[in-house]
């Protein structure tokens, strides 16, 4: 599995932004704009809240092996890849998520004397940093879930003799 890359996660949280700022001011022109919903920075800061979870127990835990406690719980490889799985997936969302909200809250920067507009970009504000927070979790499980680099071991399958071919 490759790891994600912050500037891949940027880029995506950019072009999403520009096409949802254009997109908003489409359809502003048209009507009224949709407005943004007040639980978004709820559900992104819960996401945040259990990948952070899963990092703080993944690591706790990794790092019990590695230091070779006595009674320490091994991590069962197929957890450790599904909570993997699961701060990629968040983080990919959350970054088109994010961009969304920014697009629309940059938007709304224009138009903060209308009382209603003003609320809602404060929401999407609030939606923008917890987005932010999920992408930051999602890569620092990733870091903590990432196997050590064991290259001088001829045993290891990822020793030198595989890293050679």
């Amino acid at each position: 599995m490759k790891p994600l890359r912050l500037r891949l996660l940027l880029g995506i949280t950019a072009i999403t932004g520009l096409l949802s700022w254009g997109g908003a001011r489409l359809w502003d022109s048209l009507g009224t704009l949709p407005g943004v919903p007040a639980y978004a920075p709820y559900v992104l800061a819960a996401i945040a809240v259990v990948l952070l979870a899963a990092a703080i127990s993944l690591r706790s835990r990794l790092k019990a092996v590695r230091e070779r406690q006595p009674g320490a719980k091994g991590v069962d490889p197929l957890h450790a890849a599904r909570a993997l799985v699961l701060g990629q997936a968040s983080a990919l969302v959350s970054a088109v998520v994010t961009g969304i909200y920014a697009g629309v809250g940059v938007f709304l920067l224009g138009s903060l004397d209308v009382a209603a507009r003003r609320a809602q970009a404060q929401t999407a504000l609030f939606a923008v940093l917890a987005g932010a927070a999920v992408i930051a979790v999602a890569l620092w499980l990733q870091h903590v879930c990432k196997l050590p680099d064991d290259h001088d071991d001829p045993e290891h399958p990822r020793g030198t003799a595989a890293s050679s071919r």
